[in-house]
């Protein structure tokens, strides 16, 4: 992978204009922005023009009248997967809740609806979801497509919970896929990379609500996690660890809990000590942006993220990458990955650390194993951490380490096709469904060998 490619992809920081929410509200086309930008603002958008669109038969227009097409979400993504050489379709305004089936549990919704937002719907009408990732910002439909995951020992990713979905591909023809109608299609296209087509609505499990409470311990020994790994993670519903890779501690441990839980002793917890305030994952941050701890009980929605919907999420001005491995290789992992702290610290905002169980979808990052994932939030400095990652995908090689499809990372296809056992297969449908290549762009042609 060339460095000076991804160099040119996440080093300019200009902004040459800013579009206000009013503004995108009042239009549904804008052409040819100069200087739309992902979330973090680490990467400017390269495509032609983005139109914002408010119903299915838009988007068939487009696919009609436009030669290269990509699908856009909330802006979350820190890579080019979302960019095109031709016009961004942003799914932002298909974000109607269209239907809560209390009998067949589920809820159909437009792929455009944001975590958070539904999360308010189905609180207030007694229902949850399984889980829920660190962002409640972000959209389902993207989400879905690049195997965004929350946390928790017996927990699948976000996609896990789809039941269905629509999808418009390449030829304009709208198709509703489950694992029943099309087996192949949905466990390909539950998480797709954008490579298959745009997904317009999404069927999702849901169960009854919930109430967690969150508790945060200290400055627990990395080498406690050696014998103990598994019975940590077990502990509560969702666990994350937090590490600046310093003194070969794990920082913070964030536990997310049922009620009812007892805690033999608030002060100990396998050689960590117990927090005596709210805490942001950066200890030096406010943690005002955090959703509530100290065993503060309340709703699913308002716990399982670890950020609050209503404020700036994370740290904003960062980088992020995020490697998974199979859970039964955690300690080895993170232990390769410590050895590499004087590197690593110096450019390094904080890591966390979660498990997520192993799903059926293609090309998820769990998929067929019960994994761990290595997450890290750089700081903006795009040349050291472009430097870094080779070596930090290189010590986690022999796991057979599988990177965020949504954060930066230097695999390529190669080392990606042995990584993922339905690689050929998701290959051989994606140009079955996209013959003359609208969905592909330079992200895609990068992780797949055409």
């Amino acid at each position: 992978m060339n460095r000076k490619y991804f160099l040119s992809i996440f080093g300019n920081f200009t902004l040459v204009s800013i579009l206000t929410p009013t503004l995108i509200s009042c239009i549904s086309k804008i052409k040819k922005i100069s200087g739309l930008k992902n979330w973090a603002g680490n990467y400017t958008y390269k495509a032609d023009e983005t139109i914002f669109v408010s119903s299915v038969n838009e988007i068939k227009d487009i696919l009609v009248n436009y030669k290269k097409v990509k699908a856009l979400g909330t802006q979350h993504c820190f890579n080019d997967i979302a960019d095109t050489k031709g016009v961004q379709v942003s799914t932002n305004k298909i974000n109607k809740i269209h239907d809560l089936n209390t009998k067949n549990k589920t809820v159909l919704v437009g792929s455009g609806i944001k975590y958070g937002d539904l999360g308010k719907f189905l609180y207030q009408n007694g229902w949850a979801l399984h889980n829920l990732a660190s962002l409640p910002h972000i959209s389902i439909g993207g989400a879905c497509s690049t195997a965004t995951h929350g946390s928790g020992i017996s927990n699948k990713n976000l996609s896990s919970a789809i039941k269905g979905f629509e999808i418009i591909t390449a030829n304009g023809k709208t198709k509703w896929v489950d694992s029943e109608n099309d087996p192949n299609l949905f466990y390909a296209g539950g998480v797709s990379l954008g490579a298959l087509g745009i997904m317009t609505k999404i069927l999702l499990k849901i169960e009854p609500t919930f109430n967690i409470e969150q508790r945060v311990f200290e400055d627990l020994p990395m080498i406690n996690l050696k014998n103990d790994f598994d019975k940590i993670m077990s502990f509560g519903y969702s666990v994350s660890f937090f590490t600046h890779w310093k003194n070969k501690k794990i920082d913070q441990i964030w536990i997310k809990s049922k009620p009812g839980k007892e805690w033999k002793d608030d002060n100990l917890f396998f050689g960590a000590v117990a927090a005596k305030k709210n805490l942001h994952p950066i200890k030096s941050n406010s943690s005002k942006n955090c959703t509530p701890q100290m065993g503060v009980i309340g709703p699913w929605h308002e716990r399982l993220p670890h950020f609050k919907m209503d404020f700036t999420p994370s740290n904003g001005d960062e980088l992020q990458s995020e490697y998974f491995v199979s859970r039964s290789n955690a300690f080895e992992a993170i232990m390769a990955i410590e050895r590499l702290n004087k590197k690593i610290s110096p450019i390094l905002f904080v890591s966390e650390i979660r498990c997520i169980a192993s799903d059926e979808f293609w090309m998820s990052m769990a998929y067929g194993r019960d994994s761990v994932a290595i997450h890290f939030t750089w700081k903006p400095m795009v040349k050291e951490v472009m430097d870094l990652l080779p070596e930090i995908e290189s010590v986690l090689a022999p796991y057979k380490v599988r990177p965020h499809w949504g954060k930066i990372h230097t695999m390529n296809a190669k080392k990606l096709e042995n990584s993922y056992p339905r690689y050929n297969d998701f290959l051989k449908l994606r140009k079955r469904l996209d013959p003359d290549e609208f969905f592909l762009n330079s992200y895609l042609k990068r992780t797949f060998i055409n």
